[in-house]
């Protein structure tokens, strides 16, 4: 601060440097109980939101009494009527296709083959021969075991003969008789051997893959040749262990095919498993399939097990449900003479699947806001 003399009896001025003025300024303020930019800010803002909700009520009681007085501004929407419907809760897994009878035939004697009567792609009925093992030597017995039979069985009916007439003894037509069966039994054996060395289909079926050659060493129990029958499928697939005491045998399914342009099946549960595997939680299901020549064993398809179904219940797309103040709603219109206005309702999802919500607090006829709900208030006025 700076005191200046003044000439002829003037007052003496006092000059304030901006700086001291600022901080006396402040301090005046301080001292009165002023308040920060920030401070006002947030006063100001809280009066212009009190302002705008008072202007939006006094709007909206003037255009209850008056609609025609005041010019409301409405919001497009486009709406959907609800009607009652089936819904059908499911639980959703992959599987795969599996063949009942899907068999790796053996063979049963050692030796080489000889001969392969089969191609992959051919059908086979049951009991038909599919490849020979070598069977000379099973051969030759069985010759040499039919010429000592057909001298056995000579003996044997000269010898019953002599004995119907009382001639020879009967211990003579008893080892006749036993020598006779010794040699037949002996020859069914060498001939289930012999059958033995051929490699027979168990059932009727297409050959799948052929796993021998001629020429080749074949041991009892190798696989030789595969046999599928397409007309027995069934569907494999594992559950969550969550859903252990709500999936049951005989419980409708759906199976989807993926590879056959998401071809749809109805099938039921044939079966369902009673352990829980250790690593993936989860328990086998099985669903039989009807037969169909586009199904193939190993083909990937997704089951969707249906454990409840609602005959008649309220069903809106999920995405139309918001949650607002921990309340989940949707939107209807309402008319009020000329005009339309948007109406929440709360609702309470039951279950969600296929994108679609199962719920309940809507009443047949409602028209729920399809488009343009985003942002909408209860009672703000809207246009189809």
């Amino acid at each position: 601060m700076i005191l200046t003399p003044m000439k002829n009896n003037q007052t003496m001025k006092l000059i304030v440097s901006p700086r001291f003025g600022a901080l006396v300024l402040a301090g005046l303020l301080t001292a009165c109980g002023g308040k920060s930019d920030k401070e006002l800010l947030d006063e100001k803002k809280k009066e212009q939101a009190a302002l705008t909700k008072e202007i939006k009520d006094l709007e909206a009681k003037v255009a209850k009494s008056n609609p025609d007085s005041v010019a409301v501004k409405t919001k497009a929407v486009a709406v959907t009527e609800v009607q009652p419907r089936k819904f059908e809760h499911f639980v959703q897994t992959q599987g795969k296709i599996d063949a009942e009878d899907n068999i790796l035939v053996s063979a049963k004697s050692p030796g080489v083959v000889t001969q392969v009567f089969v191609k992959e792609g051919q059908t086979v009925s049951k009991g038909q021969v599919l490849a020979q093992i070598d069977n000379s030597i099973v051969l030759r017995s069985i010759e040499a075991q039919r010429t000592q039979l057909d001298l056995a069985n000579t003996v044997y009916e000269r010898q019953k003969n002599l004995w119907s007439q009382k001639i020879g003894t009967e211990v003579q037509y008893l080892q006749a008789k036993t020598n006779k069966e010794s040699l037949e039994r002996q020859l069914a054996s060498l001939q289930e051997q012999n059958e033995m060395t051929r490699i027979k289909a168990p059932l009727s079926g297409t050959v799948d893959d052929v796993a021998v050659k001629i020429g080749e060493n074949i041991a009892p129990g190798q696989p030789a040749v595969r046999v599928v029958n397409t007309s027995n499928l069934k569907l494999v697939a594992n559950v969550s262990e969550a859903y252990v005491t709500t999936v049951k045998k005989g419980d409708k399914a759906r199976v989807i095919l993926p590879d056959l342009n998401n071809k749809e099946i109805e099938a039921t549960v044939t079966f369902v498993g009673k352990t829980i595997d250790q690593l993936s939680r989860s328990f086998s299901v099985e669903v039989k399939l009807p037969s169909q020549t586009d199904l193939r064993p190993n083909m990937t398809a997704v089951l969707k097990v249906i454990y409840k179904t609602e005959a008649s219940t309220m069903v809106v797309p999920v995405n139309l449900i918001q949650t607002v103040n921990n309340e989940k709603i949707v939107y209807t219109i309402e008319e009020k003479g000329k005009q339309s206005v948007a109406r929440k309702k709360v609702v309470k999802v039951a279950g969600v699947f296929d994108n679609l919500a199962q719920v309940d607090g809507l009443t047949a006829g409602d028209k729920i806001i399809t488009v343009g709900y985003q942002g909408l208030n209860d009672g703000q006025p809207v246009k189809l």
